[in-house]
């Protein structure tokens, strides 16, 4: 039987920064055996089962991060006596301990699979979130954060990696982006759950009364967890295990992406991936770009009600106000998601979007009047949310196998966490109502994304343009087939997705 192209293959064909090395089998001059048709019901069949959930598990991951905000303005700054700096030490001290959980985790996650491992973070964080709902100090509250890092370090690599275990390269983004714009729901959500759960009438034994903001960590903390425990009924632990697919099914699922990458899925991490993910232009150019992204979008997410609140509203009213804000950036962030994968670019759509963040900092900064500031809150998010996705899809399109998406996938959301750092001294109390300094950093951040992503087109294409004239091909020489097929994105053959 004759090969039959998929659609995918045929755009491969036509363009030049599309991948080579997925066209035919090893040892093989044959293509795929399948057709366009059949492909199309494995990736909606995956679609249907992996997106959902992924989406919920992120979701419920940032809710419990940044629930913190919503209770900062519901008492909790009051009754754990967060003066000065002590609000901005503590959320820092998540982010310190995140990212320094990120490539381990992954590297973990690649030996012992996802179906368990990654509901069990959740399960981790939910618990701690709990937790904090139960903490009397100050120094309680660092503990707790400190764990919540742990937990929740492992989450977004690890779930950006499983979903890159089944969707081809130009497929990634719409997912991704998908899925992290959770981030933008769970802080609608948060608005909006916090305004409920603060208003539960005080409850619990003599020694740990529960009420307005303790209520909020202590009610979503328990549905990230018995959510999390309902995970593993569904997420299945590679392609072939899909209890969702046909044995034929299972077949396409897994050799469509070894005929992409040319690796074997259950290749274990090893030295060489480490080198290689370290040592790849393209994941710094994605991992400084989300550390910039990341400043606006977990400044925003953490800040967002306090900044509100600043503007002259109350705690309540200014919880409601945030919901439309995330609604918007999270619709912006799945559009973009779609139409970069349908135009299989990335770093174009990037460059773009950061105008809207640049034009709503720069209003924020200068402008007057809480309806002008709260319309440039639109902008700020609709240009930042859109980044994260994009620069992660970015780094894990251009790297090359399995073990080496794994270690990449850590590294980049490793360097963008620092950003989240960065965000929490952005917006300092003696800044406030008005915070220049918070908001001029941000301006800032997204001129640099402007110019990273603009700089990272030119990388790729120019890249692209020396591999088509030859200018790689002495990578090949002295090594053997196997060797070769390990080269992953420093092959000849492998194009840079730009």
């Amino acid at each position: 039987m004759g090969a039959i192209r998929s659609n995918d293959e045929k755009r491969d064909s036509d363009q030049p920064d599309a991948v080579v090395l997925e066209t035919k089998s090893e040892g093989s001059s044959d293509g795929p055996s399948w057709t366009v048709a059949e492909e199309r019901v494995v990736r909606r069949k995956l679609d249907w089962q992996l997106v959902p959930t992924v989406t919920i598990l992120y979701l419920l991951c940032f809710l419990d991060r940044i629930n913190i905000g919503n209770a900062r303005i519901q008492g909790m700054e009051q009754d754990l006596n967060l003066i000065g700096y002590r609000f901005n030490i503590a959320t820092s001290i998540f982010y310190i301990v995140y990212l320094t959980i990120e490539v381990p985790s992954n590297i973990i996650l690649k030996h012992v699979g996802p179906r368990f491992y990654l509901p069990g973070l959740v399960v981790g964080f939910g618990a701690v979130s709990v937790g904090t709902a139960f903490v009397k100090s100050f120094e309680q509250l660092c503990a707790v954060r400190a764990l919540l890092g742990i937990f929740e370090g492992g989450t977004m690599p690890g779930l950006a990696f499983f979903l890159s275990s089944f969707y081809k390269r130009e497929e990634l983004y719409f997912r991704v982006g998908i899925y992290v714009s959770a981030a933008s729901i769970a802080g609608a959500f948060g608005g909006l759950l916090a305004a409920g759960f603060s208003q539960i009438p005080e409850w619990g034994i003599a020694s740990s009364r529960l009420h307005t903001w303790r209520n909020i960590f202590f009610f979503e903390g328990i549905i990230t967890m018995i959510v999390a425990m309902l995970a593993p009924l569904i997420l299945p632990q590679s392609p072939e295990t899909s209890k969702y697919l046909t044995e034929r099914e299972k077949f396409i699922a897994v050799e469509r992406l070894r005929l992409e990458h040319k690796a074997s899925a259950h290749e274990k991490v090893e030295a060489r991936h480490i080198k290689r993910s370290l040592l790849n232009i393209n994941n710094y150019i994605c991992a400084i770009g989300f550390f910039a992204i990341n400043i606006t979008v977990q400044g925003l997410s953490v800040f967002m009600p306090t900044i509100l609140k600043e503007m002259g509203w109350e705690s309540l009213t200014a919880q409601y106000y945030t919901v439309p804000v995330y609604v918007a950036a999270s619709l912006i962030a799945i559009f973009i998601g779609f139409v970069s994968d349908k135009t299989r670019m990335r770093g174009l759509y990037l460059a773009l979007f950061t105008l809207l963040g640049i034009a709503g900092f720069a209003i924020l900064r200068w402008g007057h009047g809480n309806a002008l500031r709260y319309a440039a809150v639109y902008l700020c998010a609709m240009g930042a949310f859109p980044g994260g996705p994009g620069f992660l899809s970015w780094g894990l399109n251009n790297a090359s196998g399995p073990a080496v998406r794994a270690v990449s996938g850590g590294w980049i959301v490793t360097i963008g966490t620092a950003g989240g750092i960065l965000a929490v001294w952005a917006y300092l109390p003696n800044d406030g109502p008005s915070f220049p300094i918070g908001h001029t950093i941000n301006l800032v951040a997204q001129i640099f994304v402007l110019f990273l992503a603009s700089f990272g087109i030119y990388y790729c294409m120019r890249e692209n343009r020396i591999r088509a004239r030859g200018g790689r091909d002495d990578r090949l020489v002295g090594l053997t087939e196997e060797e070769k097929t390990d080269l992953g994105y420093l092959h000849p053959d492998f194009r840079y997705i730009t």
